[in-house]
């Protein structure tokens, strides 16, 4: 090669390298910018909001402040933080931490919206409310010492905070900004629950019963400091709580059903809708995809009531299976033991269709007395799967395998120790919750029990179509009663028309849909999307298409936007269905 071209070769190497290098630290330096802005931010946000959302992290040793001048001190805070993600060019990023941008912006901005509509003046509603929160870290396994420590220190804490919530509740019945009275009224047994047994038996004391590793002199010690604390410092400001509630919260609060009858009202539901769905969608166009989907499956389920043998009217198969006793346990201890056989089953499948199982188990509980009454047929998550004995005529067997493919494995108790086992994920992916994604991938499992073998007849099959109508349905019912004026009736006879729940059942759940705005969407729009991404993945690879490296894919990511789980799909697809363990396909 001529001298002049091995100059001319040498410049554009190094100009060439010049570019990656410069190129490379632009990227690096706008990774790192990202990160300290996420994990700060965390950091802080963990200081801010105690919680004790993961079980290997010590219990929080107070409770959050949510007076007025800390919540404008939050808003404040993530707007600015906003502002710094705004000034970072996504395009600088490496590919992981575009990925995380995505997911960590969108959070920001859920946190922004609920700041700005004031959602901390609602804190209470038929289904949640912040004194049942502290119920869920009392039944939270115990580790360590420095646990029943730190629960001391909550339960001298509770004055603080009950008083502090209750000024935010003030502050939202002056506006008309509170849950429906209709959904409050008489639903304060989970406060007498607290004010009138003695202290011991309290949930607050739950921790205190069982104590294993802590020395028994420090039992000792520990047990009469809570006893002193529940009798001294909590059952008074429960009391005054009740008081409150029953004097002057429940009686004046608003009497319309519908969130767009809020302050702001038409603008809080979209933004309701885009936090729980993770899209912006109009309420109309939810509607009218809900109405198509429960007409579909409405004919999938008169189907299967034929392949069972019956004759009648689809009503009639509604009232016989409302009344066989065949379909109903007959003891508590019955309905827990056939859950814990569907979860068993499970596992003699889950290798077939996952390839990364989690280390993590999870124990099968009663829904716990005080909740049980207004509390849904069961939830799962980190550790446990409670399951309601309470009113077992309402509880059908045939329902019960999908519930707890849902909410057991491979739905929440296994979705959510998968994505707090990712230690190599910011904490911001590992510890949050998106409804979209993570109860789309529930209701997916319902159906993927299909797939899996796991439904034996004709009656279980109608179960799950019945849990997949009264999902497709909430679309309806939620919408109709937030943007179109439905009446709580009106609701209720949509769902006795389309689904087999049970009054209770009915009743409990469209309070729910009420006093929650939004979140009832997430849940069939979410499964829509997994679907429409296996299929889509189903169409390209063909026969290289795996099962175990499509839900390892979906699986690793944690919980994400419904947009962000569509680029991962795709990103599967591209790399010819290819997971993210391959050793394991």
């Amino acid at each position: 090669m001529p001298q002049g071209s091995l100059t001319r070769a040498a410049a554009l190497a190094g100009a060439l390298w010049f570019a990656l290098a410069v190129g490379g630290c632009a990227r690096h330096g706008a990774d790192a910018q990202l990160q300290a802005i996420y994990n700060s931010e965390w950091k802080w946000r963990s200081d801010q909001q105690p919680g004790d959302e993961d079980a290997n992290r010590p219990i929080a040793d107070r409770l959050p402040r949510v007076d007025s001048a800390t919540q404008e001190m939050r808003l404040r805070y993530w707007e600015d933080v906003d502002r710094r993600l705004a000034r970072i060019p996504r395009a600088k990023l490496s590919p992981r931490e575009q990925l995380n941008y995505d997911i960590y912006r969108a959070q920001i901005e859920v946190l922004i919206a609920n700041q700005r509509f004031r959602d901390f003046e609602m804190p209470a509603n038929s289904d949640t409310s912040f004194w049942t929160d502290l119920g869920y870290t009392a039944r939270r396994p115990f580790r360590r010492l420095e646990d029943y420590q730190h629960w001391l220190g909550q339960l001298r804490d509770i004055p603080r905070y009950f008083a502090e919530e209750m000024q935010q509740m003030r502050a939202g019945l002056r506006r008309g900004f509170t849950p429906p009275r209709a959904t409050m009224e008489g639903r304060d047994a989970s406060l007498t629950a607290v004010t009138d047994p003695a202290p011991e038996a309290t949930v607050l004391y739950t921790p205190f019963q069982d104590m294993p590793g802590i020395a028994p002199a420090q039992q000792q010690a520990l047990r009469a400091q809570a006893v002193q604390l529940i009798r001294d410092v909590d059952q008074p400001a429960y009391r005054r709580l009740l008081s409150f509630m029953r004097e002057e919260y429940v009686p004046r609060m608003r009497t319309t059903l519908a969130a767009e009858d809020l302050p702001d009202g038409h603008a809080y539901y979209r933004a309701k809708i885009r936090e729980f769905t993770t899209l912006d969608m109009e309420p109309a166009a939810i509607h009218a995809f809900g109405v198509a989907e429960v007409e579909r499956l409405h004919a999938a389920m008169t189907e299967a009531m034929h392949e069972t043998g019956f004759k009648g009217e689809f009503s009639a198969f509604l009232e016989f299976l409302r009344r066989d006793p065949r379909f109903y346990a007959k003891t508590a201890e019955e309905l827990l033991m056939r859950a814990a056989w569907v979860a068993k089953r499970f596992d003699g499948k889950a290798g077939q269709f996952f390839g990364y199982l989690p280390r993590a188990r999870f124990a099968i509980k009663p829904v716990p007395q005080d909740m049980a009454p207004y509390y849904t047929a069961g939830r799962g998550g980190a550790g446990v799967y409670l399951i309601n004995t309470y009113d077992l005529p309402s509880r059908p067997l045939y329902n019960l395998t999908a519930l707890t493919l849902h909410e057991a494995a491979p739905g929440h108790a296994f979705q959510i120790p998968i994505a707090m086992e990712h230690k190599d994920q910011p904490a911001f992916r590992q510890l949050t919750y998106i409804s979209a994604y993570g109860e789309g991938w529930a209701l997916y499992c319902e159906q993927l029990g299909v797939e899996m073998g796991m439904y034996d007849d004709a009656y279980e099959r109608f179960g799950m179509l019945g849990y997949q109508i009264w999902r497709a349905a909430r679309l309806v019912v939620d919408t109709g009663i937030h943007a179109q004026g439905w009446s709580r009736e009106q609701a209720r006879e949509y769902f006795r028309r389309y689904t087999a729940l049970s009054e209770r059942e009915i009743d409990t759940e469209i309070d729910r849909y009420i006093t929650w705005p939004g979140q009832a969407l997430s849940y069939y729009l979410g499964e829509h999307a997994l679907l429409e991404g296996r299929r889509k993945a189903e169409q390209a690879l063909g026969e290289r298409f795996n099962v175990r490296a499509f839900h390892d894919a979906v699986l690793e990511l944690g919980s994400v936007p419904l947009p962000v789980l569509a680029a991962r799909i795709d990103r599967f697809i591209a790399d010819g269905g290819r997971g993210p363990y391959p050793d394991m396909e």
